[in-house]
């Protein structure tokens, strides 16, 4: 008799000692939901092929539950609120983005364009037609020059013609009087004469 109640001692314990094995190493105050479910799991009693969980343990598993998921709906609701946020922000941003770029084309279209006698000119163009009027006056010149420079030779030929004609003039005016001279010496030696 002392064996059989030897027996059935050794077997209760070895029956009760991974329940209190599984109690100790986990609890319903901590932890996730999974070790909370796998250590009710391992303290519960067998039935047949059922599990017997106590009431208690229950009602404290599934208000473990019930708070985890308002706690995971208020992160979702909060992360929720966040990315509303971050969406608002990021059309605000990609409007001022639109607009930076706006005004940057229309500094580039200034920088690039300006008026000139009231109409809008490209610079490129402006460029261009002021190095085509500096060739056509650099032409001009060229040709005004070269005019003046035939006119120039053509006035210091008339100079020196008009000196030598100017010499010849007072060459001719200086026999002129020389000869008037001489004719008056002989109108007033012949008149003279006559006396």
């Amino acid at each position: 008799m002392k064996f059989i109640t030897l027996f059935i001692t050794l077997v209760s314990l070895s029956y009760l000692s991974p329940v209190f094995a599984q109690e100790s190493s986990g609890s319903l105050d901590s932890g996730t939901i999974e070790s909370q479910i796998d250590y009710l799991y391992g303290i519960s009693n067998n039935y047949q092929e059922y599990k017997v969980i106590r009431r208690s343990s229950f009602e404290q598993l599934k208000g473990n539950i019930l708070d985890s998921l308002r706690v995971g709906r208020e992160e979702v609701a909060k992360l929720n609120s966040q990315i509303f946020a971050q969406q608002d922000t990021i059309t605000s941003l990609e409007g001022q983005l639109q607009s930076a770029e706006e005004a940057k084309q229309e500094a580039i279209s200034e920088k690039d364009n300006f008026s000139f006698l009231g109409i809008g000119i490209h610079k490129s163009v402006y460029s261009s037609m002021m190095w085509v009027i500096v060739a056509v006056l650099g032409l001009a010149l060229g040709f005004f020059s070269l005019q003046y420079s035939r006119s120039f030779k053509k006035i210091r030929k008339a100079q020196r013609d008009l000196e030598e004609v100017q010499e010849e003039f007072d060459q001719h005016r200086k026999n002129t009087l020389e000869r008037e001279r001489k004719m008056k010496r002989e109108l007033i030696d012949v008149q003279m004469g006559k006396k």
